[in-house]
């Protein structure tokens, strides 16, 4: 037995290699749209690469030290610890700004990617059973991230971080009962604390970064346990023995490519290509300039402070919501603010996690839907993205003021209108359209390709997009 064979083996008692070698003939799907999942893995890992570098060099403090970096306008003076290390970062570290601006847009992307890859989910209908579990994952991911990054650009402490953090701190303290302790717990105080900058900076670099990693282990092994789901075939496969086909609902075999050479050469691929894609917005694009907004002076307040398009909804709810609609339930006391900044966006978290159960099937179900065959489930899900999409406007009120020559206050009737109008119309229309109204809403499990089953996973030729062989689960084709 020749030596490499021999330390194959040692490693292969004790760490069950050949049993792992089933996995490389997994298949996956070659299909474009389910790439995104990757590309905001790939976002995650850069995030953690680029966040590492920031961290030799930030300072989470809130005490005021005299600047001496290059930023004429600061020089001598006395500014937090924290913002002092952001200019430092940004103007004096060698690639430290093109590294602070790979990893803001490195957090845009992965949210954004998340955000398509589950349109793609929810259109194409593929969080049914059995995949109702894996849906609640990327439900909370998506939380999650939306949490991290708010608790990143607050760390510099400068004006208009400290006031974003202020309204946050408003919106805890409006919890009722434990509004207060919370606030203590989160934001280390009365905010602006001393030790509401460390504390942010132990969830944003390590708790939150390691409950996604987490939840992102936990999706990637369920994903793994359950397989991709399956685009609609357009006909019979040819089999990898000849004169077998694989019929186009057959539910006994995955088609698509084997996870090792083909997927790990085309995941290379979305890599690279998303790290040139972050390289060249980092290189063209600029970030949050924290020099023109100033250290946190809680004398003064910018003129314009809006949150980042991802959380822009949720400041949407939070201008919308009347205030009327603050009362008092057996002495406790229910805020408008507490409304609109959490119970509004929890319901719409909780509608997005309970709709796997809404749109229930008893049958598992592995191949992927047309979203046009299914008129009210997409029509839901166009209302839904237009609902975000309206309150995100609701948040720009006072640059859609600005722009109509007319008053936040004048408009605020008009955005709650349309923040109810619009969607419903947007749904029916779509309804409509799909014809709906004519069939009956469809939805229903369906016994067509769009709908079958599958228990077993092979993977094609991706040269022929043919004959489908075993990955070692069981239920595919010979090869």
């Amino acid at each position: 037995m020749r030596r490499t064979e021999r330390i194959y083996g040692w490693f292969d008692d004790r760490l069950g290699l050949s049993e792992a070698q089933s996995f490389l003939g997994k298949a996956f799907p070659a299909e474009d749209s389910f790439l995104l999942g990757e590309v905001a893995l790939f976002c995650f890992l850069l995030l953690v690469l680029s966040g590492v570098f920031l961290g030799f060099f930030f300072e989470p403090s809130t005490s005021d030290v005299e600047y001496e970096g290059s930023v004429a306008e600061y020089q001598g003076e006395e500014i937090p610890e924290s913002f002092a290390s952001v200019l430092n970062i940004t103007y004096d570290v060698p690639f430290g700004m093109l590294i602070r601006r790979m990893h803001h847009w490195a957090a845009h992307l992965f949210i954004a990617s998340m955000s398509l890859h589950m349109l793609r989910v929810f259109f194409t209908g593929a969080y049914r059973n059995p995949r109702e579990i894996n849906w609640l994952v990327g439900t909370g991911l998506a939380g999650l991230s939306m949490f991290a990054a708010y608790t990143g650009y607050a760390l510099p402490f400068d004006e208009f971080a400290s006031t974003a953090v202020g309204i946050g701190y408003n919106v805890t303290l409006s919890i009722p009962i434990i509004g207060e302790l919370l606030g203590q717990l989160v934001f280390g105080g009365d905010f602006p604390s001393t030790a509401t900058i460390p504390r942010f900076y132990f969830f944003h670099v390590l708790l939150l970064p390691l409950a996604i990693a987490g939840l992102l282990a936990v999706h990637m092994a369920i994903l793994i346990r359950q397989k991709h789901t399956e685009a609609e075939r357009d006909g019979d496969i040819e089999g990898a023995t000849p004169g077998e086909t694989v019929d186009e609902t057959d539910d006994s075999v995955v088609v698509g490519l084997p996870a090792f050479p083909n997927q790990l050469a085309v995941s290379a691929v979305v890599f690279f290509l998303t790290l040139a894609t972050l390289s060249l917005l980092s290189g063209f694009l600029p970030v949050h300039n924290v020099a023109a907004y100033g250290p946190n002076d809680p004398a003064t307040t910018p003129t314009l402070i809006m949150p980042d398009w991802f959380l822009m909804w949720g400041y949407g709810f939070l201008k919308l919501t009347p205030s009327w609609m603050s009362f008092d339930v057996l002495g406790i006391h229910i805020s408008a603010e507490f409304v609109g900044g959490l119970v509004l966006p929890g319901l719409v978290f909780l509608a997005v996690a309970a709709w796997p159960f809404i749109d229930d099937v008893s049958e598992p179900v592995h191949f992927s839907a047309d979203p046009i065959t299914r008129p009210w489930q997409t029509a839901v899900g166009i209302a839904g993205v237009v609902f975000i999409m309206v309150a995100s406007i609701a948040g720009m009120d006072v640059i859609l003021a600005e722009l109509l020559g007319t008053s936040t206050a004048a408009l605020k009737p008009f955005l709650t209108g349309a923040l109810v109008v619009v969607p419903l119309a947007a749904g029916l229309l779509t309804y409509a359209t799909l014809g709906g109204f004519e069939s009956g809403g469809g939805g229903g499990p369906a016994t067509t390709a769009a709908d079958g089953g599958v228990s077993g996973d092979a993977a094609a030729d991706p040269e022929t997009d043919g004959p489908p062989s075993p990955d070692g689960d069981g239920g595919g084709e010979s090869g």
